[in-house]
């Protein structure tokens, strides 16, 4: 099988280099900044200087582009470009609306659409251990399985193609409102004379814990949040998927409400591109 990957940015190209080690006929990868993939041409990769050369023959299309109007884009130019037998996977993250405009222009297309968003970041991403939330046809997603195998930890199948979106951003609403809560903890124990350190031996073993908890407390008592495993720009986007999706949903989440606001505090003071942690400068801007 072909495949192609459409975006190589922090999550597309680790993605398409474990791909690519895995024995598929071809990886193609395509990015609009070119320079961006040339350097997955050093494993077995071919860089397409179009979307249409990238998708020609390809058996699956897996895109990871970093928000709605990228993939929306895209698209537009992928889809009628895609052979018979094709398959779409939509990795990205976006919205519920989003992802219905994508099920309906590829059902225009005849093309089986897959809407498969990951859970994780840029370190999970390189080893292979994303969390794929697979929605849509069975058989498309048992074709694409070697595909997630060298992606991803596990696959969860997540129901018809539209439930991986909302799963994902059920996901990413606790991942937001934890790594907040986290900030405003650590803010809260310097500023009371305590070190937070004593906050994560307190916690560490127990129900409370977990991983990632020290993994983001770390870089906020560090106050060192580069390289962006996560940016907080991306971070504050998601966050807006969330809202949006709960308003279609006559939901009120104040907790996510509030989060956006923190977010977008610590972005208009500059840190948008650095790792989504720094929400914490937001409330502690000064050392």
């Amino acid at each position: 099988m072909i495949v192609t990957v459409l975006g190589t940015g922090t999550m597309g190209a680790p993605m398409a280099r474990n791909i690519c080690g895995r024995a598929f006929g071809d990886v193609r990868v395509w990015n609009r900044t070119t320079e961006k993939a040339e350097s997955l041409a050093d494993c077995g990769c071919t860089v397409a200087e179009s979307v249409a050369d990238a998708v020609k023959g390809a058996g699956a299309v897996l895109v990871m582009l970093a928000d709605d109007a990228a993939v929306l884009s895209v698209l537009e130019e992928a889809l009628p470009a895609m052979e018979d037998g094709a398959i779409l996977v939509q990795a990205s993250t976006v919205g519920v609306k989003t992802t219905e405009q994508i099920a309906a222009r590829a059902a225009e297309h005849d093309i089986p659409f897959l809407d498969a968003p990951v859970v994780g970041t840029k370190q999970p991403a390189e080893k292979g251990n994303l969390v794929v939330l697979a929605s849509g046809p069975d058989d498309a997603i048992d074709a694409c399985g070697a595909i997630f195998d060298a992606i991803a930890l596990k696959t969860v199948r997540a129901g018809e193609a539209g439930a991986g979106t909302r799963l994902k951003l059920t996901v990413n609403t606790w991942i937001l409102g934890l790594v907040e809560s986290l900030a405003e903890t650590v803010a809260l124990a310097q500023k009371l004379g305590v070190d937070p350190g004593l906050f994560f031996q307190t916690i560490g073993g127990g129900p409370l814990d977990t991983k990632y908890a020290h993994t983001k407390g770390a870089l906020m008592t560090e106050r060192s949040f580069e390289p962006a495993s996560f940016s907080l720009a991306l971070a504050r986007k998601d966050a807006g998927l969330v809202l949006d999706a709960a308003a279609e949903a006559d939901l009120a989440l104040p907790i996510i409400e509030a989060v956006a606001k923190q977010m977008g505090t610590a972005i208009d003071a500059g840190h948008g591109d650095e790792d989504m942690a720094a929400t914490y400068l937001a409330s502690c801007p000064e050392p």
